[in-house]
């Protein structure tokens, strides 16, 4: 899977993206213990506001012809950007396009970052630091964060760092 591509989604990605998103959230069930809606889906905010926010970005990761994946940026308009939901199928897990797609996306918008994750995914416990490291060297920091109105869950991981502008050379600057 060495062609793979990180695009803006448009609107007409977004049936491709929601049923990525299924998976996703089911996915995460496992980690929440979060049942489906009664119609099968689950929630769907940070969906839909990646699709209609100007704060947000949704990008959508292809294989060929294929899709493989997504991520959702928000906070393009503040001081920090959030890595706010991030997926590749299980297919096409452990190639490096998780790794690649990401590093893809944090490029595309220089400054500071965080990514949230749960100590019990120990697959994101390991991903993401090797995201942070890869994007920022050593120069990232780990903290636990309670989950806004969730006092029965455990903290989320969050992991932080810097991503310095790239000049026209592709070298980076300070």
């Amino acid at each position: 899977m060495s062609d793979i591509c990180v695009r803006l989604a448009r609107n007409a990605d977004r049936p491709v993206v929601e049923r990525l998103w299924l998976m996703f959230r089911h996915d995460l069930s496992e980690f929440r213990g979060v049942l489906p809606n009664p119609d099968g889906t689950f929630r769907s905010e940070r969906l839909h506001a990646a699709f209609t926010d100007a704060d947000w970005a949704p990008y959508l990761v292809t294989s060929g012809e294929r899709p493989v994946g997504f991520a959702f940026v928000r906070g393009l308009a503040g001081r920090t950007r959030v890595l706010n939901s991030f997926f590749v199928t299980r297919g096409a897990r452990r190639a490096g396009i998780g790794l690649r797609a990401s590093l893809d996306v944090l490029a595309r918008h220089p400054g500071a970052w965080e990514v949230a994750f749960q100590d019990d995914n120990l697959a994101a416990v390991r991903f993401w630091r090797r995201v942070a490291a890869g994007a920022a060297g050593r120069a990232w920091r780990e903290e636990r964060r309670p989950v806004p109105g969730r006092p029965d869950l455990p903290p989320d991981v969050w992991i932080s760092f810097a991503i310095q502008k790239q000049a026209h050379s592709g070298q980076k600057t300070s």
